[in-house]
């Protein structure tokens, strides 16, 4: 019995071995397949990729002899029409010559037989004659020298330049890394300008040479929250800029919602790109934040960057679902430490008439910038900032001592104000379409620009005593805000007046 079952065990034991053995030899196995089909692709591909760099090639050579061939007719025509220019010439002085020869002997022949005369008056009358004839001879009157050379040198071609090029031909090679030169590099005003010098590669004797010629650049970016190496597997995707004919780009239009943009550059030639510059990390801080759904009066509706003005029963609304949807609305801008769950603790929907909405981030210092656009069919909007807990469900933006507003309407009449504390003051501004915000916590600044005009509809000068969050008030129609930006430079432009609660109820 004890054997019987030592040699179940040493069975099971060896059934377990092999099964090990069989599932190693199976994967590996696998392995190997994958691996010939591998390399049976990349031979085919290289078979294809041979025969057309082959055929490449074949046309380029095919169109140097065109070429040549093509100026050497050139030049071979102009040898020709010189040559028959020359004869042309040459044969018309050899007619005129043999004409003034002919006349020459006969003029000979007729002094001649004058000599012969002995009649005194017939011989003078001859001597007249030979004597007019002279005159007026050809040959006296032809040009003896040839008209033209026949010397042709003149359209002998030296070549040797194009031999010792066509003696240095070779194959293109593979553009080098270009250089990013790190102090050239800018960030303004949400753009960022990127610049590089071509790559060059070390010779024998320590002279740098240029990798080939180079016909344009690539530039890719991405954004990111690291500043070390930028291989992390949850990175955004590279976004990509082509055909660059210069050695800086500047990117625009971009939303600063990462700590930082990472940048590299490559080369292109008329067949190949090279590798990758080493990516440079740009810093781009800015202030990002978002609607607070939890906060939003139930009227509103928030989407993404969104704020639209929609009454109970109008068709399509359902407030029940207002909390799922406000839920589920997402923003791509990067979670600040500011905003904690604990910050929201207690925070009400607003209520009543109070169609009020807050941003989801606070600002404890430094400065900070967005912008506000209302939609096409708006009537009525406020925003601002303001301490969060000072704001009940039903209060109004500017109606407390801790909120400020600028506040716009177009329903009835225009009208364009600035409220602080139940008081407002109204500007005599038109009314703008693009409104630029700036908050400077720790100076107790808080501005309101008309970017389009590039005016400073109003300043207030305060002391901020607790953690302020932007609001916004929407009634009839709708907003969209732009967050991610730098602070502007145009604001350097503007003297902010310091205009406090007393001079605003003056």
């Amino acid at each position: 019995m004890i054997c019987e079952l030592r040699y179940c065990n040493n069975v099971c034991i060896t059934q377990e071995a092999l099964c090990r053995i069989i599932g190693t030899l199976t994967n590996k196995n696998e392995e190997l397949q994958n691996f010939l089909e591998t390399v049976d692709n990349m031979l085919r591909g290289l078979q294809e990729e041979s025969c057309k760099v082959m055929s490449d090639l074949e046309a380029e050579l095919e169109l140097l002899r065109s070429i040549l061939e093509e100026k050497g007719a050139e030049l071979r025509c102009i040898i020709k029409e010189e040559k028959l220019r020359k004869e042309a010439e040459l044969q018309k002085q050899l007619s005129e010559g043999k004409v003034a020869l002919l006349s020459s002997e006969e003029l000979l022949n007729f002094t001649n037989q004058t000599l012969t005369i002995t009649n005194e008056d017939e011989f003078l009358k001859a001597a007249k004659q030979i004597k007019d004839r002279v005159t007026m001879a050809p040959a006296f009157r032809l040009t003896t020298c040839p008209a033209v050379s026949e010397n042709m040198s003149q359209f002998t071609a030296d070549f040797s330049t194009q031999r010792a090029v066509l003696q240095r031909l070779h194959f293109l090679p593979v553009p080098g890394p270009p250089r990013i030169d790190v102090s050239s590099c800018i960030v303004h005003d949400n753009t960022i300008t990127v610049s590089w010098q071509p790559a060059g590669e070390a010779v024998g004797n320590g002279d740098i040479c240029e990798s080939g010629p180079i016909d344009c650049y690539e530039l890719e970016y991405r954004k990111t929250n690291q500043d070390g190496p930028l291989r992390a597997a949850r990175e955004a995707c590279w976004e990509k800029i082509h055909n660059i004919r210069e050695t800086h780009f500047t990117l625009s239009g971009l939303k600063f919602d990462s700590q930082f943009i990472a940048v590299r550059v490559r080369a292109r030639n008329k067949m190949a790109a090279g590798e990758f510059s080493e990516p440079i990390a740009m810093e781009t801080r800015a202030y990002n934040f978002g609607f607070d759904a939890a906060t939003a009066h139930a009227e509103l509706k928030v989407q993404d960057d969104l704020v639209t003005w929609e009454p109970q029963g109008v068709k399509g609304h359902d407030h029940r679902l207002r909390g799922k949807e406000n839920k589920n609305s997402s923003r791509s801008a990067t979670p600040s430490p500011n905003k904690t769950s604990g910050s929201r603790a207690g925070r009400e929907r607003f209520a009543g008439e109070s169609y009020t909405v807050l941003g989801d981030q606070e600002m404890t210092s430094g400065c900070h910038y967005w912008e506000l656009r209302p939609l096409a069919d708006w009537k009525s909007f406020s925003v601002g900032v303001a301490y969060r807990s000072s704001l009940g469900r039903f209060d109004q933006l500017g109606k407390s001592a801790g909120s400020w507003c600028l506040h716009a309407s177009q329903w009835l009449q225009s009208v364009l104000a600035v409220k602080y504390n139940n008081r407002a003051k109204a500007l005599e501004w038109p009314l703008p379409q693009r409104i630029g915000i700036y908050c400077d916590c720790d100076n107790g600044e808080l501005s309101f620009i008309d970017v389009e005009q590039l005016r400073l509809l109003h300043s207030f000068k305060t002391k901020f005593s607790q953690p302020l969050v932007p609001a916004f008030t929407i009634w009839c129609g709708g907003i969209a805000i732009t967050t991610g930006l730098q602070v502007p430079s145009f604001l350097s432009n503007f003297q902010s007046t310091n205009r406090s609660l007393s001079n605003l109820l003056s």
